[in-house]
């Protein structure tokens, strides 16, 4: 089966699994698990920052760092379709009190600056209004970099105004690697960052938070809280180092496969393509109804989440192989 759905569907591969099993574990809640403390230094120093928290997802990842900016009756500001606003359950108004404020947003992620400014919301004599504290990005978004001077500019009006600024980073090695920037500039100059271990990358589960010692600090309490305290999680967290020191540099494998699904299908009659972006490919299928095109590819044991714009993603998983044998399939399927 080859399944384009996502790239959270990755599997730890042998070498991984190995890893897993040999690695040295302790009770995390008591901070004693070596390979979890392990993890949250190497990631939190890869991406500038003095401290990090292993979570069990990027959701959770995120929520804690929302919560852990604002207060009660705080607001965010967020892309009207981020992972942060709109996949997210919900968790920061149900859970943090905290309101998100959604801006119209680009397809490549971007928000006008302007429509940021006048969101914002700061004077304490405004008590009509929930006080703006915490601006929150998404880098990649869809598969689309961020621009570096559009961050720049964005973190900039968010601190004249007195925001932090969060970046949901689920894919910012994505982001990196495509940019040929490191990780730690790609990080640079937000308050807070969530990378994620599973998308992409074969480890089963996490993500970690990073930041000041201060915000990771209250970011564990909340995560405890939210019933996200770790026992012998050092099993967890040895994929997760894995994966970042021996999969990240190989997802431009995954962006030259994304190009090259791409550039086949383009060349299929009937098929309206948008991409490739990092590793993700868009599709439009004209005069095939995208849930008869999934059943088609279904039955040449190939997997997509069809809608009308359907996103097929290049990932660990998936070999150059694969992806003829995908342009193959959808050739016949929509023939």
């Amino acid at each position: 089966m080859i399944d384009l759905r996502s790239d959270t569907l990755t599997q730890p591969t042998e070498e991984m699994r190995a890893v897993m099993s040999a690695a040295a574990v302790g009770d995390d809640v008591y901070g004693e698990d070596p390979t979890v403390n392990a993890l949250e230094e190497f990631t939190s120093d890869l991406l500038g920052f003095p401290a990090g928290m292993f979570a069990v997802s990027g959701t959770q990842a995120n929520l804690c760092g929302i919560m852990a900016h604002c207060q009660r009756g705080d607001e965010y500001l967020v892309g009207q379709t981020a992972h942060t606003y709109k996949f997210e359950g919900g968790g920061a108004a149900v859970l943090g009190s905290i309101q998100p404020q959604p801006i119209e947003m680009s397809s490549a992620g971007v928000m006008d600056l302007a429509a940021i400014d006048a969101a914002i919301k700061r004077q304490p004599s405004m008590n009509h209004f929930a006080l703006s504290t915490l601006l929150c990005l998404e880098n990649t978004y869809s598969g689309r970099v961020l621009p570096a001077d559009y961050v720049a500019s964005a973190q900039e009006l968010a601190r004249s105004h007195g925001l932090r600024v969060h970046l949901d980073g689920a894919r910012l090695w994505n982001a990196a690697v495509a940019s040929g920037r490191s990780p730690a500039e790609i990080a640079q100059g937000f308050d807070s960052v969530s990378v994620c271990l599973s998308k992409g990358l074969g480890a089963p589960v996490g993500s970690v938070l990073v930041g000041s010692v201060d915000l990771i600090a209250e970011a564990r309490r909340w995560r405890k809280m939210l019933g996200g305290g770790l026992r012998q999680a050092g099993i967890l967290a040895a994929a997760g180092r894995y994966a970042i020191e021996k999969h990240v540099d190989r997802l431009s494998v995954d962006h030259a496969n994304a190009a090259r699904l791409a550039k086949g299908l383009s060349e299929i009659p009937g098929v309206a393509v948008d991409g490739p972006f990092t590793n993700m490919v868009f599709v439009e299928f004209e005069g095939a109804a995208p849930k008869e095109v999934e059943a088609k590819l279904l039955s040449a044991s190939i997997k997509i989440a069809a809608a009308v714009s359907t996103r097929l993603i290049c990932h660990l998983d998936i070999s150059t192989d694969d992806v003829d044998r995908v342009l193959a399939a959808f050739r016949s399927a929509l023939r």
